[in-house]
Parts: C-alpha cells; structure tokens; sequence
C-alpha cells in the first residue's frame, strides 16, 4: 500500500493510475469533510482498494456506507466483528446460507470475501450526518474504478439500483443484479437471486479460480 503524492489517500499502489485523473475531486471531498462526523473515517474510505487491482475476481457493488456509528468499515456491508449485525448484512447472510447451503456464515467483518479477491465497494465512499456528500459526487470516482474492471475478467454482483447505474461498464454475462438487501428491497428480487454460486459459475466457465464464499 503506498500514498501517492498526488492524492491524500491510501490504497494500493495498483489503483493509482485509475485515481489520478481524479486527485482534485479527492481533495476537495476531504476538505468538505473535515471537522465534520464521516462514516468511515475519510482515512478508511478507499480501504476497499488496499486489494491490489490484479487481484480482484469479484466486486460487490453496494450504495453508500452505514450511518450507524461504528459500523462502516471501508468495506461495502462489512462491520467489525463485535457489532451487531445490520438488516441490510443479515439478508446477505440469510441468502448466502440459501444460496451456497451453509448453516454458518462468514465473519460480519467480510474479510474471507476480500482476502479472496472479492472487491467490496460502495457508490458513494463515505457519509457525514454533518453534511452527506452525494453520491453525484463520489459517482466519477467510482465509474472509474468500475470501468478499469469491466476491461478485466472480474464479474460484478450489483445491488441496489444505484449499484446497477455502474452495469454498463461490465460485460452483460459477467453481471449479475438485483434488489438491495436491504429490509425495504431485499424481498423485491434480492432472495433468490443466488449471487454467490452464479458467480463461481461465471469464473468456472471462463477457467477462472472460483471464490470459497
């Protein structure tokens, strides 16, 4: 992981040449934010990209972070292991426990999915009760960051309608979306919608290494 000179913000050194182009919007979003609440810290915004850009098979494309002090992690859905469990994390839970026929789930942290190349990513990368910045704002950075992986052979799970405006930059076979799991959408289409396995099928019929979800 390396800081670029050019950007206040830490990430891989892999994904610097996708977020350069984008150094001053970074900043001025920062400098919107200081001295105001941010969910996460703005120094854990761009945690999901310490995964090196080669590396990922999968992104899990969600909308903005946790307003829940505490929960946002810089991992889309993720929250630390001590904290309770988020609706929106449980029906993952509950349709990945359907989908793959486990009984136990991963840690809520959703560091197995990361370690393994699972790229979890928000449209909009922080919130602030004290001044929300759009998604309108976040939304540049990560259409870039969604475009540099629909040239590569990652497969893009989307949930949620905010999730799915990135669809166009990915393959349409190697996309799979539905509703948000969120309590409000998940009975609209995200349960039944078995992300997980018709993921490893995408990576299995292109001789990919599938994800141990």
């Amino acid at each position: 992981m390396k800081m670029d000179d050019s950007l206040p913000v830490q990430f891989d050194e892999s994904w610097a040449t996708v977020l350069a182009p984008f150094s001053s919007e970074i900043e001025s979003i920062e400098r919107s934010l200081e001295g105001k609440i941010t969910y996460p810290p703005f120094d854990c915004a761009f945690r999901a990209l310490t995964l090196p850009l080669e590396s990922v098979r999968v992104v899990i494309f969600g909308q903005d972070p946790y307003p829940t002090p505490g929960n946002a992690t810089g991992f889309a859905f993720a929250v630390p292991n001590e904290k309770k469990i988020p609706a929106s994390l449980q029906n993952i839970f509950k349709e990945y426990q359907e989908d793959v026929g486990r009984r136990d789930t991963p840690s809520s942290d959703l560091s197995a999915w990361s370690n393994q190349g699972v790229l979890l990513l928000n449209r909009a990368l922080t919130y602030s009760p004290d001044g929300h910045i759009s998604m309108k704002q976040w939304a540049p950075i990560t259409n870039a960051i969604a475009s540099e992986l629909g040239k590569r052979d990652v497969v893009a799970i989307l949930w949620g309608n905010d999730a799915k405006s990135v669809k166009q930059y990915f393959r349409s076979d190697w996309v799979i979306e539905s509703a948000h799991p969120s309590p409000l959408s998940a009975y609209r289409g995200f349960f039944g919608s078995k992300p997980f396995t018709k993921s490893n099928e995408i990576l299995n019929r292109n001789s990919l290494p599938t994800v141990s979800w």
